[in-house]
């Protein structure tokens, strides 16, 4: 996941930093930190990562027309 796709995902489901951080059981700072490019522990983002999953979105990887997010059906 980058940063980008984190911030989009978060704001298509309406969250908050301190609502995405709370699901993903980290502080808000550190997903503020990702949201603007700071490097974290793999596993740190894919806390987050898999947070936003189960908030409802799905990732779409890098296909010739960029990395992006939608909301699951």
């Amino acid at each position: 996941m980058l940063p980008i796709q984190c911030k989009m995902a978060r704001t298509a489901l309406s969250l908050g930093v301190r609502e995405l951080a709370e699901l993903a059981k980290v502080s808000p700072d550190t997903v503020a930190r990702f949201e603007r490019g700071d490097a974290l522990r793999e596993r740190t983002i894919e806390d987050l990562k898999r947070a936003l999953e189960t908030a409802g979105v799905e990732f779409i990887p890098e296909n010739g027309g960029g990395a992006g997010v939608r909301l699951k059906k």
